[in-house]
């Protein structure tokens, strides 16, 4: 995932107070992530900002996951959400896992990039992902945005999920299931370094399978796919940099939220990155260039209307 270079003058335009114009009073329904996972205690500190940069603005917090957020702000049953890129790109355009075009789902801010990490024992043997062909695969629950990767990995190798031994849990439960052997490889999209990668690393020698030759042709099922880069040192006992799978966690919202709230909504992300990167590191940095950059997802008015303000130039949609 690029993460480009902070624009000049941006600074001013992001360093805004933490209450922003009053926007309309709400209750929104907010999905995050899996439990586990990063986005719960990100989707945490931002009801908290929201909450108090919008006078009346009450957040109702619940679990999720990328391709089931998408789905729950379409059909109403959620207002905002986070989304990976990939996935919420195949929404809008009706592609699987989606029956339908999701016309009512809009962007609202890139946040930082993912990395689709798939993990084995180091004494395994196991070197490329053919090598799974009769093992054990953990992965997270059907409807998760980690679970459609994993199975598109699979696939492109020549691969499907009944050439393994499948499991969709937790990360607790497959951190567990690697612990004790019943899983060879376990395939999770999140932030690096990833806490249930930490958790297997603590109790055997791990490694993580370089993913570089298959980027083309997972390219051909999402051109939303990257090569990035997990660094050296970033696990225990790992000495060499390791290409994976990449791509963007972002928020969305609904298109039908009022203009105001989404506003301000945008406007209080951009003016709290260091305290998001305090909860997840990969947000430092971040600037309001970053927050708009072009994912193929059509922008919230609201949002659009800040970054406007802000000084970056956004396609129209």
């Amino acid at each position: 995932m690029k993460r480009h270079l902070t624009a000049i003058g941006l600074g001013l335009a992001v360093a805004v107070s933490a209450t922003v114009a009053p926007a309309s009073a709400a209750e929104l329904k907010f999905m995050t992530g899996p439990q586990g996972g990063s986005w719960i205690p990100l989707g945490g500190q931002l009801k908290d900002l929201w909450e108090k940069a919008v006078p009346g603005l009450s957040v109702q917090q619940s679990p999720g996951a990328g391709i089931a957020n998408v789905r729950a702000v379409e059909e109403g049953k959620a207002d905002v959400g986070f989304g990976n890129s990939i996935s919420t790109v195949d929404a809008i355009a009706g592609r699987a896992p989606f029956n339908k075009p999701h016309p009512n789902v809009c962007n609202v801010a890139t946040l930082y990039p993912q990395y689709y990490q798939l993990v084995v024992p180091a004494d395994a043997g196991i070197n490329s992902v053919k090598d799974l062909k009769g093992k054990g695969v953990s992965t997270q629950q059907r409807g998760n945005t980690g679970e459609l990767i994993t199975g598109q990995v699979l696939q492109v190798n020549g691969l499907s999920y009944n050439d393994v031994k499948m499991s969709f849990v937790s990360y607790t439960d497959s951190v567990n299931q690697m612990k004790d052997g019943h899983a060879a490889a376990f395939g999770l999209g999140t932030t690096i370094p990833a806490g249930a990668i930490m958790d297997v690393a603590a109790a055997r020698d791990i490694k993580l399978l370089d993913l570089s030759g298959n980027l083309d042709a997972m390219r051909k099922l999402n051109p939303g796919y990257t090569l990035v880069i997990v660094p050296k040192g970033t696990y225990p006992k790992q000495n060499a940099d390791v290409k994976v799978i990449g791509y963007a966690t972002h928020v969305v919202a609904s298109c039908k939220l009022p203009a105001d709230t989404v506003y301000a909504m945008t406007k209080t992300i951009a003016a709290n990155v260091d305290g998001l990167a305090s909860v997840v590191k990969a947000i430092k940095g971040l600037n309001a260039k970053m927050m708009a950059e072009d994912i193929g997802v059509p922008f919230h008015p609201g949002a659009a209307k800040f970054y406007k303000e802000a000084g970056v130039a956004i396609k129209s949609n």
